[in-house]
């Protein structure tokens, strides 16, 4: 990245005179800083008031900043082992550049799709499946690629990383019973898993009809389901029932005969007999598009790590310059008229177009402020000190006036 020092004079700028949030339990946080220039991140820091926490941003060239989810009665302890852990908070991440064939080369498409599983994990497992409420909720914008949603519901601070692993594997599917949801099929309403079945054998049954209509991406559909068939059964330790790929095809060939399709999207699942509708099922569970398209992919290590270090809300984001940036539960909703905008609402330098910039990446989407710029290496832009900052940290493009 060129021109680090500049960048870190403008973050400095920032942090001296910028609203700057007040964690909760603030003295029992630690605290890590990345400076500019590739030097050791700084770890085991504390404070007892934000306005040390200001001067420290101020007076170095901090590239990133966090703060830890756990609390502990010494946090300045340079062990691990001296800190004595109190607790941690349920950190939910979700990542842009987790998702199956995502990038954000293309920033604007990218916010917008894990802005939508965000919203999709809190609307259809956190809070109507386990019963989470926005009191003890702490949505952010990450500052860069995704969200993430923070619990402080004091009756859950002190789960361990294990009971902290079953939320996840239940949000992923782990373990989950999907033949026996195939009952509540005809609720239109349901939520979570019951949803996620719902839509996933439409989904299955249309691929299945691929397979035996042997259409052009037929052998591809086929390895797909198989070799998801086999990861959820050796997950489960199961090894009997058909699971091969000749089982798969004669199971699309049955579906593609006397209707039998068309009575299972009605519901009637005794069209399947004896050991195809547990394969049917695995391949509902197994199927990686309705896994990721319905839940809301989130990042394991992060929910489980009871020691995590988190972006401090209010700090700017040194691999892209935006504000990691607290909003409403609502604006979280990408259905809402006033859905959070993040190329809007999280960008804090200027939006004048007074200087340009050569690319250097192919098929590059950007923009702030209500521009949409899609350039690929070897053209100018005229740009703004935000897209140029962005632009400079993402090394997507150098300074040329």
């Amino acid at each position: 990245m060129e021109g680090w020092a500049s960048v870190a004079h403008k973050f400095s700028g920032y942090y001296r005179t910028a609203e700057l949030w007040h964690p909760p339990r603030l003295a029992r946080r630690e605290w890590m800083f990345i400076p500019f220039g590739g030097a050791t991140p700084v770890r085991h820091q504390s404070f007892s008031r934000i306005e040390d926490v200001r001067r420290y941003l101020v007076e170095r060239p901090t590239h990133s900043c966090f703060y830890s989810t756990a609390y502990w009665k010494r946090p300045y302890e340079a062990k691990m082992a001296d800190k004595d852990w109190i607790g941690a908070d349920l950190i939910f991440d979700l990542d842009g550049d987790h998702l199956p064939g995502v990038s954000d080369r293309d920033f604007p498409g990218m916010l917008d799709l894990i802005q939508e599983q965000a919203w999709t994990l809190w609307s259809e497992f956190l809070h109507p499946e386990f019963g989470f409420t926005e009191e003890h909720l702490h949505v952010t914008f990450s500052g860069h690629r995704g969200f993430h949603l923070h619990y402080r519901d004091p009756s859950l601070v002190h789960l361990d990383s294990e009971a902290r692993r079953e939320l996840v594997a239940h949000i992923r599917g782990e373990g989950v019973d999907v033949a026996g949801r195939f009952a509540r099929y005809a609720d239109a309403s349901s939520t979570g898993w019951s949803r996620r079945v719902r839509e996933g054998v439409a989904a299955t049954v249309a691929t299945l009809g691929s397979i035996a209509s042997n259409e052009a991406a037929a052998s591809q559909h086929l390895t797909r389901l198989h070799d998801g068939v086999q990861r959820r059964r050796t997950t489960e330790g199961r090894s009997s029932g058909p699971h091969s790929k000749d089982a798969i095809k004669k199971l699309a060939t049955t579906l593609s005969e006397h209707g039998r399709s068309e009575r299972l999207l009605a519901g009637n699942f005794d069209v399947l007999k004896d050991g195809y509708r547990t394969l049917f099922a695995d391949l509902v569970a197994s199927d990686t598009s309705i896994v990721l398209g319905a839940a809301g992919e989130t990042d394991e290590v992060v929910t489980i790590d009871t020691r995590r270090q988190i972006r401090y809300p209010t700090s700017l984001h040194g691999k892209c310059g935006m504000r990691v940036s607290t909003l409403p539960l609502d604006r979280l909703n990408p259905e809402s008229q006033n859905r959070y905008d993040a190329l809007q609402e999280a960008v804090v330098f200027g939006s004048m177009r007074d200087r340009t910039m050569e690319m250097t990446v192919d098929d590059a989407v950007f923009g702030f402020h209500g521009r949409r710029i899609e350039a690929s290496t070897g053209d100018r832009v005229l740009v703004s000190e935000a897209e140029q900052v962005f632009l400079s940290l993402k090394g997507w493009a150098r300074t040329i006036v």
